[in-house]
């Protein structure tokens, strides 16, 4: 008779967090860090698959990891937004909340999955002063920690936040903040140990805004990205980006007329209660049955 292949639950939950933990280092980091005027998101990123996108109105979200699993969860917790906003009231819906959303699913799968997901994220909400703004760590097992202010995701994790650590300061400009961001996520993966330049090109920029009303996420790239990694500060506030999916603008010159009505006008079409002109009107009264 075969015998039974036995592994300890502990040792389960040691080969799947090696696991996890190795599919995360193979991507590359990311940064998420608090600012004057917000939440500043910067994530190493050479290809057009997003790594930072917007939640809800003051929401943003972070990961990195492998993206199919991430962009799945992205899109969930997008769905569980808008729900609870339309179902309640739009200031019912918290990072905290959704933190905790993604901690249960996150920590179900680790446990009750042959497969864990290989991803880390992060959930920022901006607040009314830096002091409100809330970090949210949530890692593939289900853990969740509440950051101070900034966090750096990915393999070399230690090593990025070693350099936030030491230069972070809350009150700085957008430019400030995203030459730290910059620097920090350069100072590991060179040749030798050698810091690298990321330049416009090789970065994905996202601020949540607390000075906009509304939906505060902004998306930074091309001329605006480039000029504040260059260290001006003379950018303009209408060209630092703006929603990935802003509703529509209203149309210019909207006909107010349809086109059926004006070719049934052209036809000198009649109402369908006109009588044609040989038609003899109609006898309201009630005939005598005597006649």
């Amino acid at each position: 008779m075969a015998m039974q292949f036995y592994a300890s639950p502990e040792q389960v939950q040691r080969d799947r967090s090696e696991y996890a933990r190795k599919g995360i280092a193979r991507g590359r980091s990311a940064v998420v860090l608090t600012y004057e005027g917000g939440i500043l998101m910067v994530a190493e990123n050479i290809t057009t698959l997003r790594k930072i996108s917007e939640i809800y109105d003051r929401i943003g979200f972070a990961a990195v990891g492998r993206y199919n699993e991430f962009e799945s969860l992205r899109r969930a917790g997008v769905r569980m937004a808008d729900l609870n906003g339309y179902s309640y009231d739009r200031r019912d819906v918290t990072g905290r909340g959704l933190a905790s959303a993604y901690t249960q699913t996150l920590g179900a799968i680790f446990s009750e999955t042959q497969k864990p997901y290989e991803v880390e994220i992060c959930i920022a909400e901006v607040g009314a002063t830096p002091e409100a703004d809330e970090l949210y760590r949530v890692t593939y097992d289900g853990s969740v920690m509440d950051e101070p202010g900034f966090m750096a995701m990915g393999g070399q994790a230690e090593a990025i936040s070693n350099v936030l650590r030491e230069r972070h300061d809350t009150a700085a400009d957008l430019t400030t903040a995203l030459a730290l961001a910059a620097e920090a996520l350069g100072s590991v993966g060179g040749e030798n140990g050698q810091a690298r330049q990321l330049g416009p090109k090789q970065l994905e920029v996202a601020v949540l805004d607390r000075r906009r009303r509304g939906r505060t996420f902004r998306r930074l790239a091309d001329a605006a990205l480039t000029t504040l990694l260059s260290g001006d500060h003379d950018v303009p506030d209408k060209d630092l980006g703006g929603v990935d999916a802003a509703p529509p603008s209203p149309a210019e010159d909207k006909p107010t007329v349809s086109a059926a009505s004006e070719d049934a006008e052209g036809k000198d079409a009649q109402p369908k209660d006109a009588q044609p002109k040989d038609a003899k009107p109609k006898d309201d009264k009630p005939k005598d049955d005597k006649d």
